[in-house]
């Protein structure tokens, strides 16, 4: 199956042209015939259509996306995906969920994943990802699930309530509790080698590494491989209001968080109203002074791209200097970051016929892998078509 030439009307930027089906893979072929060479990878990540990615979104993961795509090696595979299911593990409203959805393609594309070079889809469009999941399910101990915490952090946060203390498993749907094997499934179906996640994602990624050895030796099979994790430079980003905490899509203050879409008042206003402390002099303490730390991390990750630069370093540079300073600072460097992303989110999203289309050809070309996955899967399994 091959996909028609898809152009964006009226604007100049054509680089998410749509390639068929041959072209997209011809220069990122799943194996080499070379055993010379290094084993291709195959990278996958994902991420929820739960509101417009803000700062700490770009900075922590959207922004490596981009540059793992632009940096890959020609055998390498790259998928990312929008992953439906995983969003209504809490309540959502249906209407909401489905411009969320176009919300957050339109966001990728602006950030710079290109759909010529990477597969980018809807999970939620792609039901062998389900399929699996459940096979896997029935493979999981309880165990394992159980020591999964995430759940209670994510109905803290939908509940706003001041301590995970107050969230017991009476709150607990089935779908929030065995999302980690929904997540294993998601990388499995595409045979991924390497999975790019924060600190926060590491306990997931380590289930996924042992539902799919356990698939392996339950059926003497290699047909999974053990994924890893790709450790890539990620800048932690806090909320401008309580900096104790990570800034998020869900927290009660929209001026805790710093849209991709905001314009350039509205992020200076909400640097000026950053949280900080009493004292005046210019100090890198995350632990004593989480709030100006917060803002000097923010200012070295939308002006630097060195991983281990000296944030203290950049603290001293401002001696003599005021809060009121360094704010403004912060907010020329991120507008800086931000406004490029903006404009071309707005060219972008007006254009919801050609999001679509965009959609859904990575969509097919998506279920084509996962469908080869599941033949495989379900001959393994004993559920072959009869």
């Amino acid at each position: 199956m091959s996909f028609r030439l898809l152009r964006r009307p009226c604007l100049c930027i054509t680089k998410y042209d749509l390639p068929d089906t041959a072209s997209l893979y011809a220069s990122r072929r799943l194996y080499s015939l070379d055993k010379q060479k290094a084993k291709p990878r195959v990278i996958f990540s994902g991420i929820q259509p739960t509101g417009i990615p803000h700062l700490g979104n770009y900075l922590g993961a959207i922004q490596n996306w981009v540059r793992l795509q632009n940096r890959a090696a020609p055998d390498d595979t790259i998928l990312y995906c929008i992953v439906g299911y995983h969003a209504i593990t809490l309540p959502q409203d249906p209407a909401h969920l489905e411009t969320e959805r176009l919300n957050m393609l339109a966001s990728l594309l602006a950030c710079g994943i290109n759909p010529k070079t990477s597969l980018l889809f809807n999970q939620d469009q792609v039901p062998e990802h389900a399929e699996l999941a459940w096979i896997l399910n029935c493979i999981t101990p309880m165990g394992w699930l159980s020591r999964m915490t995430t759940w209670k952090s994510k109905l803290a946060v939908a509940r706003n309530a001041s301590s995970e203390d107050e969230i017991n498993d009476s709150m607990l749907n089935l779908g929030l509790f065995a999302y980690p094997v929904l997540q294993a499934a998601d990388i499995m179906i595409h045979k991924s080698t390497h999975v790019p996640v924060g600190e926060d994602q590491t306990q997931h990624l380590e289930l996924a590494q042992d539902i799919a050895r356990a698939f392996n030796h339950k059926y003497s099979d290699d047909l999974f491989p053990t994924p890893q994790q790709l450790s890539t430079p990620t800048k932690r980003v806090l909320s401008l209001r309580d900096p104790t905490q990570k800034m998020s899509k869900s927290a009660p203050s929209d001026k805790s968080r710093i849209l991709i879409t905001d314009d350039p008042a509205a992020i200076t206003a909400k640097i000026r109203g950053a949280v900080t402390d009493s004292i005046s002099e210019i100090t890198y303490h995350p632990e004593r002074r989480p709030g100006v730390s917060n803002l000097i991390s923010i200012l070295a990750a939308c002006t630097s791209e060195e991983p281990n630069l000296d944030l203290g370093t950049i603290a001293r540079s401002y001696q003599g200097k005021r809060i009121q300073d360094l704010k403004q600072d912060v907010a020329d460097a991120v507008i800086a970051k931000i406004e490029p992303i903006r404009k071309e989110y707005e060219k972008i999203r007006a254009e919801s016929a050609w999001l679509r289309d965009v959609s859904d050809a990575g969509d097919t070309l998506a279920r084509e892998r996962a469908s080869r996955t599941m033949s495989e899967v379900k001959k393994t399994v004993g559920l072959a078509r009869m």
